[in-house]
């Protein structure tokens, strides 16, 4: 016995004749009538009888019916959502994300607008640096994570740049950077981080931003020395306000402890940008995934526009 035959059955016993039940099914009345002799002959049960005007159900006929129709159903039910599925408006779908990248408006909006016009996914949210995030998109763990700079690129993983911005200078409120007229609108020379204690990101958690600065101090002869290094961009400012040193963070973190740090833009000249890039899996070709993917594309053109 397989659906095909149920369903057969159940059209045939819902219309009481063989020869509409083959008209609403599409087919001919001998194969209609051949497939449900082959469910009797496989039940040992008689299932209709035949007469002049039609066929009725038996008592048997009449119990089959009861089950068949609910297991139908629940199988329309099942290819409906595979096929939601498929289309990638339907499933669950687990987004992880930097704290330097939910930071960015961009990231917030990204993931409302697809709860909004994708109520169908179920969204899971979780937050992590960057070299975690990228292994457990690789492993499967994640199917997409929001990022700055990718610190490895495992194969199959692919990394889009959505947006970029410009970092600044993050300083104690004390700080002599910090103490300067119209500060937020005078970029610092990089000749003026001599002798400044810096406080990064790890390097192999963001090694594009940190190591572009330091690279650059290099090149320029201005001696900075490392204070500290930390996991997250959040753990950064807050030994910047609490005067640990100085560091350099996205613009979009410039609302954070506003209170006790001081940001100041630098030189456009230094090229120093931080990105904000998406990581998922290329062989993710069907469900919610590119419809995340395209909805982050479509958002970001629209954004950087803005």
């Amino acid at each position: 016995m397989d659906f095909r035959q149920l369903r057969y059955f159940v059209a045939v016993a819902e219309a009481g004749h063989m020869t509409r039940a083959a008209a609403q099914l599409g087919i001919q009345q001998p194969p209609l009538s051949q497939q449900i002799k082959a469910l009797e002959a496989q039940l040992g049960l008689v299932l209709l009888q035949r007469h002049p005007k039609g066929v009725a159900l038996t008592d048997a006929g009449r119990q089959l019916l009861a089950g068949a129709r609910p297991l139908l159903n629940d199988l329309a039910a099942l290819q409906g959502r595979m096929k939601r599925l498929a289309g990638g408006q339907h499933g669950e779908l687990a987004i992880g994300f930097t704290s330097s990248a939910a930071a960015h408006a961009y990231t917030p909006m990204l993931l409302r607008e697809c709860r909004s016009r994708h109520p169908g996914i179920a969204l899971t949210l979780s937050e992590d640096h960057a070299a975690a995030l990228i292994e457990q998109v690789a492993r499967q763990r994640l199917h997409a994570a929001l990022l700055r700079v990718p610190v490895a690129r495992p194969e199959g993983v692919v990394f889009e740049t959505l947006l970029s911005e410009p970092a600044w200078l993050a300083l104690p409120l004390d700080h002599r950077l910090a103490r300067v007229p119209r500060a937020a609108r005078t970029p610092v020379a990089l000749a003026e981080l001599a002798g400044e204690a810096l406080i990064l990101v790890r390097r192999p958690g963001a090694p594009g931003l940190y190591g572009k600065l330091l690279a650059l101090c290099e090149q320029a002869g201005v001696p900075v020395r490392v204070a500290a290094e930390v996991e997250r961009m959040m753990t950064n400012l807050n030994l910047v306000a609490a005067g640990a040193g100085i560091s350099v963070v996205p613009g979009s973190m410039r609302g954070s402890h506003a209170a006790s740090v001081v940001y100041r833009p630098l030189p456009t000249t230094l090229d120093l940008d931080a990105p904000l890039t998406l990581a998922w899996r290329s062989a993710d070709l069907t469900g919610p995934v590119p419809t995340f993917v395209a909805l982050a594309r479509q958002l970001a053109t629209g954004h950087a526009a803005a």
